[in-house]
């Protein structure tokens, strides 16, 4: 299970860690609850149990990496949750329904709690659009760069978004308004969890901290 980040403040600095130490790594006076400047902050992680969402796009490491983590440098691959969280996701064999093996990936909600008459035909959506010959290896071969998960993905997000009567997206445009913003921010948080690891702290003024995460 991983380890919960904190963070807490003291000698204007933002310090981050696992848990509050006897004394303070930047100034080494004795850390006690009057003395910290406000009360330590547990940081949320970016990553849920894909298996625990519903309606969402999942972003998970591909089943090539075999430590199954975020590192930057892995093939990632896409599913999309139905309402009982069963992820459907296209590959080479074509499209498969996971119970489980997304315990631990991003996901980017792609349905309001509001719209109920969406949410009611999710899942026929999913199955009617994963049963169509575009998915079909019979029909149409994977292809890594041109017919491959994030296609599935978004090809399905579109063809919602044409029921709905809204305009579809990009690649670009997708890629931009709802991946990047959620990789960058686990980018940010496996950095600073490995420098903890590796230092037990990390710490920032806090001028600049309150900059950086504004």
């Amino acid at each position: 299970m991983e380890q919960s980040l904190i963070r807490f403040s003291h000698c204007e600095k933002e310090i981050f860690c696992f848990s509050v130490p006897e004394e303070c790594p930047s100034c080494g006076e004795e850390l006690r609850g009057s003395r910290l400047q406000e009360a330590p902050v547990s940081l949320p992680s970016p990553f849920t149990d894909g298996h625990k969402t519903s309606c969402c796009l999942l972003v998970a490491p591909a089943h090539n990496n075999l430590n199954r983590d975020f590192d930057g440098m892995s093939d990632l691959h896409t599913g999309i949750s139905n309402t009982k969280g069963v992820v459907y996701n296209y590959t080479q064999d074509g499209v498969r329904r996971d119970q489980s093996g997304w315990e631990r990936c991003v996901s980017v909600p792609l349905v309001r709690p509001d719209m109920f008459h969406l949410l009611a035909q999710w899942d026929q959506y999913l199955d009617r659009f994963c049963n169509g010959p575009m998915w079909d290896p019979a029909w149409h071969r994977f292809h890594e760069e041109k017919h491959n998960c994030f296609s599935f993905c978004l090809h399905f997000v579109n063809g919602v978004l044409e029921v709905e009567g809204r305009s579809s997206l990009s690649r670009d445009d997708f890629t931009r308004s709802f991946i990047l913003p959620k990789m960058r921010r686990v980018s940010k948080y496996t950095t600073l969890l490995q420098h903890i690891q590796k230092h037990q702290y990390y710490m920032v003024d806090r001028q600049q901290d309150a900059a950086s995460t504004s």
